[in-house]
């Protein structure tokens, strides 16, 4: 379906990097680690069964970490040490952490001794942050719709209590934990400003504080700066004079037979947004081999070599020069309780490149989004001589994108002039990796085979470039002709929305700028609204992506919308783009809210976490019956093939939300984790963990990072390093993605992680 085209331009920058010795060539020869620690848990009840075993040195290259779970008999087995000196003890549901056992791996059993938790207080102290997020009551139902500061105190736009819980998580929870320790109490508050007397104060002057404090702030006065404040104040009231969530359950079943292994990587306000270990569609490229995340606030591709247990940083380049390019960053409106005034993540002194999402392609280069140059875009991107521009002119984007291989060393930018968000590789021959917009509605791609071929033969990056770039606007097939045809009915110009708030300054496009795929482009979030409906054209419609999954079966690329209650966006690209790029929209049914993360299984069914409402949700468009004539604009088409499946968490206080939050989801299509081809996954970023769910009895398994807690995944994959390795030779990898490493647990100083998660047998295997 792939048609040659001519648009782009591709500088191809070589950089030299000082890579530590060994990093790179060092991690093949690496001795596998066979060290071990075993034993037994007791306490004054008697052998302890699902409770973790930690194990913790700074001896190596970086901070290492191995947790396992112990049986029904309270053994434990921590397999596959490297050899060095360990703290080793225990943290579970019910317990009070044990005192640190300083030890090497041995042969020898050991016996571990657990403490039995006096008072709820003690034992609820490492409940993950969603069931202390619980305890929040939001305003009642009753209040809404907002009427404003001089009514209700909720916000004139918030409609409804789950308007509100959309905002809070989508606004609040999509930077960092709600209910870990730092967020539930407010002793930083009154310790960094002895003026503030009162909860309703101290929240007051949190939410307005750092690099993020406008955004925070804004965020309270759309939710309503009285009502909610009141919902804070009261929440962390009540925990302050000892109330408690409910207990949750210890792990179970195949709980127990993980094994997670942590290392440290970036410092200690990294901002390290994601990861990725392998080619998506070719899960044992990179078997072995290091695991890539970005650092946005430092703009930075961060390398960890699992075999070394080391890790380092190499600077993502820009084509312009760094003090020309734009940081989203803006400077603290109030200074910040623990960086004051520090401008964290500026450029200067940061790197401006911004980088946003990392993915492998088959031959195991990395590619990023990141900024390569200011905002404004180069003019081919609006000349209607070209024929993407002709539908759909640009003329701004926030982000580009670039790709690192290891082998050379050396990175290539790429101009794509669409802004860049998310990525994601097709399984088609020309290996196209597909790009959604934030804050506007295009759907953009790179050829990588024909960038690669074209360059091969020309000798021409901007010929190569030329070839390889495209993108589609979204657009109706509103009168039902099978067809796109010009002209369309166009969007009118609308109001900002919460979305504007919620992503304040961060890398877009530009969805209001001029020239948006149209003369009047709509603003962020808005619907699609048309002006002088004409039912004898084809209808465009701009609905801002949060994230973008090609179909593995067809020429469809999915995306979805965060726009309240939600869209899940079909794009059929068809094999003359843009002339064949047709939009098809699916609004996401009661009581679903928010779509964020978007991912496909290998028979082209759609799963989306609805990051606010706590459901992992399907989508099978071979279900559908009423596709075929008219689009409808409203998202009205295909009920029918959605199904919900709420989480299991304990639920906000007098809601039927629970109150976990899902910054994304991944599909295992290829078995790396055991569970089953195809097993759909959510991350839980709200109570520290990956959730699998089971479809046919809609269970839910939880492997949770009980320490350090925090645990704020943002994305996931999986990695195959040996077909014929057993349990050891494949796993889930995450990192704790959250804006503010400082929440973890060990506060300011503390440094974010690389997570990876083996499912054993049993829990004794080794």
């Amino acid at each position: 379906m792939k048609t040659l085209t001519r648009v782009g331009l591709v500088i191809l920058v070589t950089l030299c990097l000082a890579i530590p010795g060994g990093a790179v060539q060092g991690q093949r020869n690496a001795a596998a680690p066979t060290g071990y620690i075993t034993g037994v848990v007791r306490s004054s009840q008697g052998p302890e069964a699902g409770v973790w075993v930690i194990a913790e040195t700074k001896d190596l290259l970086t901070n290492f970490i191995k947790i396992v779970v112990t049986d029904d008999q309270g053994r434990f087995m921590l397999p596959d040490l490297p050899s060095a000196n360990y703290s080793v003890w225990v943290r579970g549901y019910g317990l009070v952490d044990s005192a640190k056992t300083q030890m090497k791996p041995s042969t020898n059993s050991v016996t571990l001794t657990a403490t039995v938790a006096k008072t709820p207080q003690e034992a609820a102290k490492v409940y993950p942050g969603n069931y202390w997020l619980s305890l929040m009551e939001p305003p009642a139902r009753s209040n809404f719709p907002g009427t404003g500061a001089q009514g209700n105190g909720a916000g004139a736009t918030m409609l409804t209590q789950n308007h509100w819980i959309n905002s809070l998580k989508s606004g609040c929870n999509f930077c960092h934990q709600l209910g870990n320790q730092l967020t539930r109490t407010l002793d930083d508050v009154y310790r960094a400003e002895p003026s503030v007397k009162t909860s309703i104060e101290a929240w007051d002057r949190r939410l307005h504080g750092g690099v993020r404090g406008d955004g925070m702030y804004g965020t309270l006065g759309t939710m309503g700066k009285d009502a909610s404040l009141k919902s804070f104040a009261d929440w962390t009231d009540r925990i302050a004079k000892g109330e408690v969530p409910p207990a949750p359950a210890r792990p179970k079943g195949i709980e127990r037979n993980v094994v997670v292994t942590l290392w440290d990587v970036g410092d200690d306000h990294s901002f390290m947004h994601d990861e990725a270990s392998t080619d998506k569609n070719h899960p044992t490229v990179n078997g072995g081999g290091p695991v890539y995340a970005v650092s946005a606030g430092h703009g930075q591709l961060v390398i960890m070599d699992p075999k070394e247990n080391s890790t380092f940083s190499v600077d993502i380049p820009t084509r312009a020069s760094k003090e020309t390019v734009p940081s989203r960053f803006p400077k603290p409106a109030m200074p910040s309780l623990h960086w004051g005034n520090e401008h964290l993540w500026a450029n200067p002194p940061y790197n401006p490149a911004d980088p946003h999402n990392p993915m492998l392609d088959s031959k195991g280069r990395v590619w990023t989004t990141s900024k390569i140059r200011p905002n404004q875009d180069p003019a081919w991107c609006s000349d209607p001589t070209n024929k993407y521009a002709d539908y759909y002119p640009l003329r701004t984007s926030g982000r580009q994108a670039s790709f690192y291989d290891p082998k050379t060393q050396k990175w290539a930018l790429i101009d794509t002039c669409f802004a860049t968000h998310h990525l994601q590789f097709d399984n088609d021959p020309d290996e196209t990796v597909y790009f959604n917009e934030l804050s506007g509605p295009i759907v953009g791609w790179v050829d990588s085979k024909v960038y690669d071929k074209t360059l091969a033969e020309t000798k021409d990056e901007v010929k190569a470039e030329q070839a390889a770039v495209g993108w589609c606007g979204q657009v109706l097939d509103t009168n039902g002709d099978g067809k796109i045809t010009k002209p369309f009915n166009q969007p009118v110009q609308g109001r900002g929305t919460i979305e504007g708030v919620l992503y304040q300054g961060d890398t877009g496009g530009g969805s209001g700028a001029p020239g948006r795929g149209a003369p009047a482009p709509g603003g962020r979030g808005q619907p699609a609204a048309a002006a002088a409906f004409d039912p004898k054209l084809d209808t465009m419609v701009r609905y801002n992506l949060y994230s973008v999954i090609p179909s593995p079966v067809d020429t469809a690329v999915w995306g979805v919308s965060e726009q309240f209650p939600g869209m899940l966006v079909r794009m059929e690209r068809g094999n003359n783009a843009p002339a064949t790029c047709k939009t098809l929209l699916f609004k996401v049914p009661e009581p679903g809210f928010d779509p964020r993360g978007v991912d496909i299984d290998s028979n082209g069914v759609v799963w989306t976490a609805l990051a606010a409402s706590s459901h992992l949700a399907s989508f099978d468009f071979r279900k559908c019956k009423d596709v075929d004539g008219p689009a409808k604009t409203d998202g009205g088409q295909c009920r029918e093939g959605w199904t919900l499946y709420q989480t299991d968490g304990p639920k906000l206080k007098g809601t039927e939300v629970p109150a976990d939050f899902h910054y994304y989801n991944w599909v295992d299509q290829h078995n790396i984790s055991g569970l089953g081809a195809n097993t759909p996954f959510a991350t839980g970023s709200n109570s520290d963990s990956l959730l699998a769910l089971n479809t046919q009895t809609r269970e839910w398994l939880k492997f949770r990072v009980p320490y350090p807690l925090g645990f704020y995944s943002r994305g996931m994959d999986g990695r195959i390093d040996d077909p014929n390795g057993g349990w050891k030779g494949r796993g889930l990898w995450a990192n704790y993605g959250t804006h503010f490493v400082w929440h973890i647990e060990g506060g300011k100083g503390t440094k974010g992680k690389v997570v990876h998660f083996q499912i054993r047998p049993d829990p004794l295997a080794r």
